[in-house]
Order: C-alpha cells, then sequence, then structure tokens
C-alpha cells in the first residue's frame, strides 16, 4: 500500500510512520508513505495557503487552488482521496478493512477553520474520528492509517491476530493476562492454564461479551455484536 498526506505540517509524520508496527510494514515493503506540502503550490511569494472567509467571521480558510494542486501531484486512478473533517463520516473498524484493501490512500489534512467548500470535490470521502475538534487534520490521519495498515495481511506478526481484536467481532476484545499467575494477590483465571483450547475459546467469547455489556453498551444495543455462542 501507498500512503500519501497532504499537509501543512510534513514533519509530524516520520515519528510514527516510521516506528513501530508501521515502520516493520514499510522494511517488508508492504507499505510507503509520503507528504505533499500545499504551500509547494501557492501563487504567494509567501507560500501563503490560506485567506479571510467570504462573509465575515473569526479564523482563516485553506484555498482551493494550493490544496487541489497538491492532490493532484499524488491522486492516481486506483487512490481513494479522504478528506479528514470533524463533518465527516465516523471512522471504524469497518471503514479500516475496506480502506486496508486499496493500492493508494491519499489522507488530505485540513487546518484552520476548515477548507474552501468548492474544494471537497476533490475527495472521495469524508472521515472524522470523532465528534470534536482537533487543531489540523494530521493527527486523524495518523490514525486512520494506523488502523487500515493493520489490516494489510502480513502486517502483523500473526494474521489471525487482526480479527482477534476489539470491533473486528462487535464485541471488544477479551481479557489478557500474562505473568505473574497471581498479582497482588489477584489470579488470572484458571481455565486459561488448562490447555483445552475450546473451552479457553468459550471462557473468551464469554468474557468479551461480559466486557462489552460493561463499557460499551452501545455496541449490543445498536445490534453491532453477536451475542450468540457462535464463534467471532
Amino acid at each position: 500500500m501507498r500512503i500519501d498526506f497532504v499537509t501543512l505540517f510534513p514533519e509530524l509524520f516520520p515519528p510514527v510512520m516510521d516506528a513501530g508496527i508501521l515502520g516493520r510494514a514499510r522494511d517488508k515493503g508492504l507499505l510507503s508513505w509520503g507528504c505533499v506540502n500545499p504551500r509547494d503550490f501557492s501563487a504567494d511569494k509567501r507560500r501563503r495557503v490560506d485567506d479571510r472567509p467570504f462573509g465575515g467571521g473569526a479564523g482563516m480558510v485553506l484555498m482551493a487552488e494550493p490544496l487541489a494542486r497538491a492532490v493532484r501531484r499524488v491522486r492516481t486512478k486506483d487512490a481513494a482521496v479522504i478528506f479528514l473533517s470533524p463533518q465527516g463520516v465516523t471512522f471504524d473498524d469497518a471503514a479500516a478493512v475496506r480502506l486496508s484493501q486499496r493500492e493508494r490512500l491519499v489522507l488530505v489534512c485540513g487546518r484552520y477553520e476548515g477548507v474552501d467548500e468548492r474544494a471537497l470535490r476533490l475527495f472521495d470521502e469524508e472521515l472524522s474520528i470523532g465528534d470534536y475538534v482537533l487543531t489540523g487534520g494530521e493527527l486523524p490521519a495518523l490514525v486512520v492509517a494506523d488502523a487500515v495498515v493493520r489490516k494489510i495481511p502480513g502486517v502483523l506478526k500473526k494474521d489471525e491476530a487482526a480479527a482477534d481484536e476489539s470491533f473486528a467481532s462487535g464485541l471488544l476484545d477479551f481479557p489478557q493476562y500474562t505473568r505473574p499467575r497471581v498479582w497482588r494477590g489477584r489470579k488470572a483465571p484458571e481455565v486459561l492454564f488448562s490447555g483445552d483450547h475450546a473451552k479457553i475459546r468459550a471462557w473468551r467469547r464469554q468474557a468479551a461479551l461480559a466486557s462489552t455489556r460493561r463499557k460499551r453498551p452501545d455496541l449490543i444495543a445498536a445490534g453491532r455484536t453477536r451475542t450468540s455462542g457462535e464463534s467471532a
């Protein structure tokens, strides 16, 4: 997969994209990425990309032309061009799976009070990571990139790991335990030491369901999870 970020702050990306799982994905040849800065396409000698909004109001607006030129630089026929915005559709695990099947993504990071409305036709879709406002779209773009790349086969050490994580089955992940067996008087569940894989799977399923009911009952209420004994 190739991911291009359209951003006014390209320096924010290497610490995340070159580290951990994302860095290993790059080293395996499963991921490449880059940044393009709209300032490089500004007609202004000071590289300005923002201006006052028509009709007045607080803040500045990202101009359409520098953004359009930046997107054009990295857009290809097979690329999905996505604008990160608090007004977009909420990004979730299903979206991560869907986007992981694309060969190229262009993630466009907004700034200021927004972008010129006429520039929205540049984008194939608009995504949000939640109902709140951030300084810019860089952090949401990194969130989307991280979630998507994890879904690419071969990125994780075990391909099935992504399928077992929270939300993949509609449930939160089951509780995890590691050494020591007893920590500050609290024991790990005995079933995990039984060696009976069927019993362990059944316990994990029920524990995940109980955790979801306790922490995120909205997932069950919304019908997003399977509550029967079927395997996830």
